[in-house]
């Protein structure tokens, strides 16, 4: 209930946003102004490369390559994008620690579901009578809403359950531990069916921010290898490509 009260009033902002924003783009530019809605479906993947690297050979890994599916819908004003999504993610995962000269490693698979929020902004050109380009730019927060693994010699268990995995201070995890904010950049273009109807597409590259089960991970990592301040790299990033179909109402 919680989460359905935060999502409702950050859209009510972004859809108030998108509308003023969109209307004094559109009297600058003087550009048409219209409003339209779809929904669609999206594809997509990510990928996490992290280390943790101290004293001579001590390190920790992580590599993650996730797969993402599900599907979206939005409202469009011409220079913004608020659109919802609502997707599953399977990955595979390798964790290696690796301390004098002594090696632990973790590999499986996982499976979680996550609710977006991103709003996009847009410049469209037109290219003819039925098709449309506009860059995008933006962000994403997404909501984790279940977390699973599977490691290669167990079963499936819920990370929440505080059995398998705890964080510093010995406490099982929140699903809000696995919430991310994604800066996403990318290209999209509108075909033009019949009236108002038209397809969208749009293909999208995301960076994400460390999530708070990362940072809890990292302070892990320095007692672990006996490190207050090990040294960090890595990120993850990843595509996506979203198809919908829309409607122009206004």
């Amino acid at each position: 209930m919680m989460y359905l009260m935060l999502i409702g009033e950050i859209m009510k902002k972004f859809l108030l946003f998108l509308v003023i924003s969109s209307f004094f783009c559109g009297a600058l530019w003087a550009a048409d102004f219209s409003l339209s809605a779809g929904a669609g479906a999206l594809l997509g993947g990510s990928f996490t490369r992290y280390e943790s690297s101290s004293f001579g050979s001590n390190k920790m890994t992580l590599d993650v390559n996730q797969f993402n599916f599900g599907a979206l819908a939005f409202f469009d004003a011409v220079y913004g994008e608020l659109a919802v999504t609502i997707q599953r993610g399977a990955n595979k995962y390798d964790e290696v620690i690796s301390k004098n000269g002594d090696f632990v490693a973790g590999k499986g698979d996982g499976w979680e579901t996550m609710l977006g929020i991103s709003l996009l902004g847009k410049y469209p050109f037109t290219l003819t009578n039925r098709f449309t380009l506009f860059p995008l730019l933006g962000m994403e927060y997404q909501f984790s809403l279940s977390q699973r693994r599977r490691p290669a010699d167990g079963l499936i268990y819920d990370r929440t359950d505080g059995l398998q995995e705890q964080d510093k201070d010995g406490n099982a995890y929140k699903n809000s531990a696995w919430n991310s904010f994604w800066i996403l950049l990318g290209v999209g273009t509108d075909m033009a069916i019949v009236k108002d109807f038209f397809m969208r597409g749009e293909i999208l590259y995301g960076f994400r921010l460390m999530t708070y089960y990362e940072k809890d991970g990292l302070e892990q990592a320095k007692a672990l290898l006996d490190d207050s301040s090990p040294k960090l790299s890595g990120l993850t990033s990843g595509p996506s490509i979203r198809l919908s179909a829309g409607y122009r109402f206004f």
